[in-house]
């Protein structure tokens, strides 16, 4: 398994469908995974510390699994069929729960936990994206932000043949 950083959220026009964008956190390779506008929100709202006045859906789960005495040890993009991403839960005490990838993120990002991706999910659906002439004024986040926008506008869900129903 390759631990992933979550890089961001965008909407790929023209057909206005969100992207998750992760990121090899020891590589160079990037995992886009289309998800419904549900689960971008949720994870646009925990990559930017917005806690909303009572719980959303993936705040109440990590809320319950805390409550049931549990804690989540890593999330982990297991496979990717006929261009529909799978991935599983993992707790301490060693239980597997099957979820959507867009879930497991928004989940892994309010209870930082670790994400992981297959080497066969990389293999087949992760993209090198080439590095950018950095002037030295951006600071990371800001590079990777900008590859991200040069990636979408270049991009097609076509291009990967994996697109299906949502993550």
């Amino acid at each position: 398994m390759n631990p992933l950083d979550v890089v961001g959220v965008r909407v790929e026009m023209p057909s206005n469908q969100p992207i998750v964008l992760l990121r090899e956190s020891n590589g160079e390779r990037y995992l886009p995974i289309w998800i419904g506008a549900a689960e971008a929100t949720a994870i646009a709202f925990a990559q930017q510390g917005v806690l909303p006045p009572r719980p959303l859906t993936h705040d109440l789960l990590a809320d319950i699994v805390g409550a049931l005495g549990r804690q989540l040890t890593e999330v982990q993009i297991t496979d990717l069929n006929d261009g529909i991403f799978y991935a599983n839960l993992v707790f301490d005490d060693g239980t597997n729960v099957s979820a959507r990838p867009s879930d497991a993120i928004a989940l892994a990002l309010r209870t930082g936990t670790s994400i992981f991706a297959s080497d066969e999910v990389l293999d087949t659906a992760a993209i090198d994206l080439p590095d950018s002439d950095e002037d030295g004024d951006g600071s990371e986040a800001e590079v990777e932000v900008e590859k991200f926008r040069e990636f979408l506008e270049q991009i097609s869900p076509e291009d990967f043949d994996t697109q299906g129903p949502l993550s």
